[in-house]
Order: C-alpha cells, then structure tokens, then sequence
C-alpha cells in the first residue's frame, strides 16, 4: 500500500476500486473519492494525489482512445469534492458502526431474556372447572357463556358467569404488547381471539411464538369489551396453553415464503400455504357451497338427475385433440379426459336424467383465467326438451344455484365479504344471434385483436364479448355461431346451414359463462364430421352406436361449467353466474366461475341428445402446480 508520505495514484480509465488496487504507480485507483477512503488525508502533511493526464487522438487499441502521459497533481475542486464525499463516507460508516453496535446490544438483551423465558413454566390449576372442548365457531350459550363487565382479574371463575373451554387452533394473527399477547386463532371452522397475560406472556414458548404455530388453550369465555373488536365480539382469556406444534419463523415465516407482494410463480409453488389465508379459504368454502347448491339443484328439479362416475383414462377426444394430455395406457395411447358428455349419454337409456362429479383436464399451457389445465366437472345429460326448452332450463339452473347458495348466511356473508357489489342476475335473459353481435359491434366500432372491424366468421374475442356484454348490461344468450368455429358434432341450423345451432351465455362483468350447441343426430352427417376433422371413428364406435342403435324419441344435452382458476395470493376474482368478487393486487389472482357449454338435438329425431354440467375447480399451467397421476 501507499503511504500517506508518499504520493497515491488514481486513474479512472485503467484504475481499480477494489482489493486489486493499491494506490501505486502500476496499480492505481479508478477514483479520487476511493483514493480518500484509502488513504484520508491530513491536516498537516498527507499524501499527493496524482492522476495522468490525458491526450486526446491517439488510438491505443480496443476500448482506449487516448494516450495516458504524465502523472500530475489532482485539481484543487476535484480534492474539495472529494473531501466531501470522505466525510459523507465518515458520516455513514459511523452511523453503520452505531447501529451494529445497537443491534448486538438488542442480541445479546434478548438472548438474556430467552434465557430468563426458559425457566419460566406454567402450570394448570386442577382446582378451576373441567374444561369444555369446543370448536372456535362454537356459539351455543348453553355451552359457551360469555362473560361481561369488569373484573379484577383477567381470569376468575368464581361467579360462574363465563364458561371454562378447551380450544385448539393455529394462530392466524400475533399481536405483542407490554404485558399482553393477543392471539387470533383459526381451526378452519372459525376464528377467535385468545388474551394471554401475567406468566403467560413470558415463557420460552411465548417471546418466540409464531404466525401458524398449533395450540391448545384452556380459559374464559367473555364478550369483548365496548368499542373493541374482535371476532364474532368474542374473545378467550387463557389460564393456561401448551404448544402442539411450533411454526418456523425468520426466512422460513409464511408471511415471508407467501408474502402478499411475492411473484405469481412463488405463490403458486406454495399453495399449501396460501391456501391458509383468508381469502383462498373463503373461495374454497365458496366453491363447496356451490357444490351443494348444484346437488341439490339437480335433485329438486323434475325429473332428477342420478349421479354417476365415468372414466377419467379414455382413448377419445371431446373438445380438440390439440388440448389432450396423453400417456400410455398398456401399450396403447390413451389421454386425461377433456369432458365426460360422451360417456354419460350411454347412461340415459336405462338411468334417465343423470350427472357427475369427476375431474377433467386440458393441455393448454396459458396464465390466463380462461385457461385450465385441471378442473372438476359437474356434468349432466338430459333427455327430451327443445332448443327453447334448455335456454329457459338453464336459466332456471343458473339462477336456481345463486339462490341455494346465498340463502345460506356463512356463504352470503362471504360473496359479501369477497364482492360487497354483487347483484343477482337480471331475468330474464337476453336472446342475441351471432350474426346481430357482429352488427353490434361495427356499429359500436368494437374492432378485432388485429384492428378490424368484425366479419361474419370471426372467432369473437374475449374483449369485445366483454364490452359488448357490459355495455348492453344484462345477461346474454348469444347464439347461432358459424360451422367452421364450433365443435365438430354441433348441429347446423337447417334455416341456415351456414350457422350451428349454439348457444353461449354472456355475464355483465364476467363474460363468456355458457357455451353449447345442438348435437348432430345423423349417423352418415356424424362420419362426414369425423372425415373432416381428421378424427378416426374406431375408438367412437360405441358414441357412434348412439346414433344408429338406440332409439329415443328426444334427448338433450348441456355442458354447465364451474370452474376456479387458482393463481393463489391476494388477487381473488370469484365469478359464477354473474358474481364477479374481485380484491385485486398484482401479487396473484384466484377466480371461481361458471361456465356452461349446451349440446342440444332438434324433436322429432331419434338419436340422444344430452345435458353436462361442468365444474371446473383449478388450474395450473406450470409443471410443478400439475397433480400427479
């Protein structure tokens, strides 16, 4: 290194502000400021600085323009400068040497502290009453008595006005104060405040309690005092805890693993811990709701459907063969079922009415919320009602769930707490043909992805049926869509075979819910479809038979689809039927939501025609969020 009595050398074009450098001739510092920091100077004699001076126009090979003469003393403002920064420098190393010094000083207090915790032990009373296990939504007073007013004591029996509980829990929330720890605890039924005070607050376990650490917590039950809050206006006071199992913390916290700014991807990964917050929970309990809803739905309606399970593992396709996850099934090349319509038409002839409850999956690598690659499908198939007749079913159906499942208080409270917008679809719904959409939009100049204006044959996008839909602001059965964009067994409007006789249904807020058609029932127009689509018929053969062996007079068929795509963390979007819940962030998306596909055939044909309800739950699209077959 250089000495202070000696001269220190910076060049800024070949110098290094780094251990490399040491102030000398031949290897200089990259800057003056560095320079100072090395080598500060003095108020009495300290080293010269001296830096090369440069000619410019003599090329010196790749990356230097200029020739590097002789060394000469730094300019008088350059030194001021300098200086300056050295004491900005001083100033932060000095403030950084404080703080590491505060920082051991609060190590080492707490390390005593956690000492002192550890010899700290509690112990029950087995004089208090015998404790009643209760879950934390437990609210019948005939066994959970709240007590109120004052008292001298945080927990004090002797009255008899509060009731003595047992309660298990995680702790959902972590509230420290002086002498109090106020805990919120969740058990999946419900949440409730517990008061920890006096020994209680200082023990080992205590001072390093977690967020999602398990406990079991003995005390009593009292309303929460006036102009507090609390869940339920509840709260326990403990008089005593043992700790079942302990929560990681630090790096390892779930508020740091799932933190609410953390990327998608991260949160993806870890669903099982966004799963634990309150608003993927609430969309679960959401989603279960409407399951039930959907039973009961079809149990009431007459005739009633029978529930049924068919494959997941078969060797056909339902909705493109682009979207198939395939696997070898014992030599031969089988897939994940897309749809199970296919499967449950062979039941109507001898079952009646029926559905089911069974996953369903597509290959379709997309973030977006229209995209799944696993879902649950509630499907059904219906026989006998006209084109008519199945609109008028499904917006029985539709509206009939919204019903069931806000009649229910638990579920209301949450669609509230999720959407406090949310409104019951409007009745009855709009009736719009393809072609008058396409006339809508040019004339609202509502242009394709591409700039144009929309043509008759175009694929309508998810934008545009979106403004159209909340513009016109009521639900939409838009029908009748072209042959060359809908699936291959959807029948051809005979008014005009340019069209199929298909219907979507559109949601203010939400868009595209329902999508649906008639089903072809001609065995010889059924082969000409598999030809064009390039479809081998082999593996058909038993859904060609439908169309050739049984005979029914009528029969219809919807696709009705529930479904949740789960991008985890603070965004969540709950839509079915027209809900929309949605508390954004730009963390993560989750979104429930009700889609239908109708498939419909015309009276007086015999060949089946069927009814499916779909209720798609999740979608993950990266490899690690796929479930495992």
């Amino acid at each position: 290194m250089a000495e202070r009595s000696m001269n220190v050398y910076f060049d800024e074009v070949l110098g290094q502000d780094d251990a490399s450098a040491d102030g000398s001739e031949s290897k200089p510092y990259k800057t003056l400021r560095f320079a100072h920091i090395q080598h500060p100077p003095t108020s009495s004699e300290g080293p010269q600085y001296l830096t090369r001076k440069k000619e410019a126009g003599v090329d010196q090979g790749p990356g230097v323009s200029e020739v590097h003469q002789e060394w000469v003393p730094a300019t008088k403002s350059a030194l001021k400068k300098a200086g300056n920064l050295l004491d900005q420098h001083k100033r932060k190393q000095a403030k950084g040497d404080e703080l590491a010094v505060r920082e051991k000083q609060e190590a080492a207090k707490r390390q005593q502290a956690l000492d002192a915790a550890k010899k700290v032990h509690i112990q029950q009373d087995p004089n208090l009453p015998k404790a009643i296990k209760i879950r934390l939504n437990e609210k019948n007073p005939a066994l959970v008595k709240l007590r109120s007013g004052e008292s001298q004591k945080d927990v004090d029996y002797s009255e008899g006005r509060g009731s003595r509980v047992r309660v298990t829990g995680r702790v959902h929330r972590l509230r420290t104060q002086k002498d109090v720890i106020f805990l919120t605890l969740q058990d999946g039924y419900g949440f409730l405040q517990v008061v920890l005070t006096g020994d209680l607050t200082k023990t080992y376990d205590a001072i390093t309690m977690t967020l999602e650490t398990s406990l079991e917590v003995f005390g009593e039950m009292w309303a929460v005092p006036p102009k507090q809050h609390a869940p339920d206006d509840r709260e326990l006071h403990a008089d005593y805890y043992t700790v079942i199992g302990k929560a990681a913390g630090d790096k390892e916290a779930i508020t740091t693993r799932v933190s609410p700014d953390a990327d998608p991807q991260t949160l993806y990964d870890n669903r099982h811990l966004v799963l634990r917050g309150e608003n993927s929970s609430s969309v679960m309990k959401v989603r279960a709701a409407l399951l039930r809803a959907f039973r009961q739905t079809y149990d009431e309606i007459a005739p009633s459907c029978l529930e049924v399970t068919p494959p997941c593992m078969v060797q056909t396709q339902v909705e493109g063969g682009a979207t198939l996850f395939a696997f070898d099934y014992y030599g031969q090349k089988a897939y994940l079922t897309q749809s199970s319509q296919l499967y449950l038409e062979t039941c109507l002839p001898s079952l009646g009415n029926v559905f089911c409850v069974a996953p369903s999956f597509r290959a379709e690598k997309s973030q977006t919320r229209r995209h799944l690659s696993e879902y649950t499908h509630i499907e059904a198939e219906l026989d006998f009602i006209t084109f008519d007749d199945l609109l008028a079913h499904l917006e029985l159906v539709m509206c009939r769930v919204v019903d069931i499942a806000l009649a229910n208080p638990q579920t209301a409270a949450l669609v509230r707490e999720l959407n406090p917008s949310f409104q019951v679809p409007e009745r009855p719904f709009k009736r719009m043909k393809y072609t008058d959409a396409i006339e809508w939009l040019r004339e609202h100049d509502v242009r394709t992805g591409e700039g144009e204006p929309h043509q008759f044959g175009d694929d309508i996008a998810e934008a545009a049926e979106r403004k159209m839909t909340d513009i016109i602001n009521r639900p939409i059965f838009l029908t009748h869509f072209p042959v060359a964009i809908k699936a291959f067994y959807m029948k051809k409007d005979p008014m005009d075979e340019r069209v199929t006789e298909s219907v979507d249904c559109l949601m203010p807020g939400v868009g595209e819910i329902v999508g649906g058609s008639m089903r072809m029932d001609d065995y010889e127009e059924l082969m000409e479809a598999y030809k064009r689509v390039e479809i081998d018929p082999a593996p058909y053969y038993w859904y060609t038979d439908q169309r050739k062996e049984i005979v029914v007079d009528l029969s219809t068929f919807t696709d009705m689809v529930l479904h949740r795509t789960v991008v985890t963390g603070s965004v969540l979007s709950v839509s079915w039927l027209g809900c929309v819940v949605d508390t954004l962030s730009k963390s993560a998306r989750s979104i429930l939501a009700l889609q239908i596909d109708v498939h419909l055939e015309k009276p007086g044909t015999h060949k089946q025609q069927f009814m499916k309800v779909t209720f798609e739950v999740e979608r993950r699209s990266s490899p690690q969020c796929l479930r495992r077959f």
